[in-house]
């Protein structure tokens, strides 16, 4: 990330939190075949794993399986837990990763609350997923307290200025009425080290980077925002306004005849603490 991008993040003042509705079903199969960047982004974040091949690793928001396909592909001796709070995106997931038979595990949760997991992972990897979560303190301790002590955590979700375009576009397109916020927490690679640190972990390291992602306008890139970014929106729309609405979001795009969209990726390299509190 340049100096440049990364000065002109400001750390946003402290609001309340809101209190974490359940977790959203998706579309999984029209995700599988348009989140390919999404797929390609986590494809790096899980290279980032130090993997012997026989580790146990929760795939916390695994989406239609993806990512989850290469992350498997590093273990040919180990276990991944694929969690998600969609069913339609686990249903996905057990059709792409069917033929790793027992070496995954799926597991419908929300990772807002306590997670019931039959013991601990020796790490833990998410892409695309945090962001979608309000309170980002219960997150961390939520998945610390799977983790073994001195166990990896390795994500990548949107951070502070991600689709900061769409956002505006929305703000102009939201019914005037309807006070609302928006799903979405990205945060600062600053606020997120400390949100780790005070939830036990150590080795922390957290940076923000631009990834700028290229769209086919008309009909593709209404499809991506009604699919990838607006379906918490929708869900509070009456059906029939719908398709209007996403259209006045594309619409109100800087280009949207070469659509572009501003993502910001939220970078996060952990470990647990050990026992006793020393340095794994």
């Amino acid at each position: 990330m340049s100096k440049l991008s990364q000065n002109m993040r400001h750390e946003e003042a402290a609001v309340p939190v809101p209190p974490a509705g359940p977790p959203r079903d998706w579309d999984g199969a029209v995700y599988d075949r348009i989140a390919g960047a999404h797929a390609r982004w986590g494809g790096a974040v899980a290279d980032r794993l130090v993997l012997a091949g026989g580790e146990r690793v929760l795939d916390a928001g695994c989406g239609s399986g993806r990512v989850t396909e290469q992350l498997l592909a590093r273990l040919p001796r180990g276990q991944v837990l694929a969690l998600d709070g969609s069913p339609s995106m686990l249903a996905e997931a057990r059709r792409r990763l069917a033929p790793a038979g027992d070496r995954v595990v799926y597991v419908q949760a929300d990772l807002s609350r306590p997670l019931l997991l039959d013991g601990p992972v020796d790490a833990v990897l998410s892409t695309a997923t945090f962001h979608w979560l309000p309170d980002h303190d219960a997150l961390f301790r939520n998945l610390a307290a799977v983790l073994r002590p001195g166990g990896q955590l390795v994500a990548q979700c949107g951070g502070a200025g991600c689709i900061a375009s769409v956002q505006r576009a929305v703000d102009a397109a939201w019914p005037r009425d309807a006070r609302w916020s928006g799903p979405w927490t990205f945060a600062t690679a600053e606020e997120t080290a400390r949100r780790l640190e005070a939830a036990g972990f150590v080795d922390v390291s957290t940076w923000l980077h631009d990834e700028p992602t290229p769209l086919e306008p008309g009909a593709p890139l209404e499809r991506f925002l009604a699919t990838v970014i607006l379906g918490a929106h929708l869900e509070r729309l009456p059906e029939a306004a719908r398709p209007a609405f996403v259209r006045a979001v594309a619409a109100g795009l800087p280009h949207p005849e070469r659509p572009v969209l501003d993502y910001v990726r939220l970078n996060l390299v952990a470990r647990r603490a050990p026992a006793g509190g020393g340095r794994p």
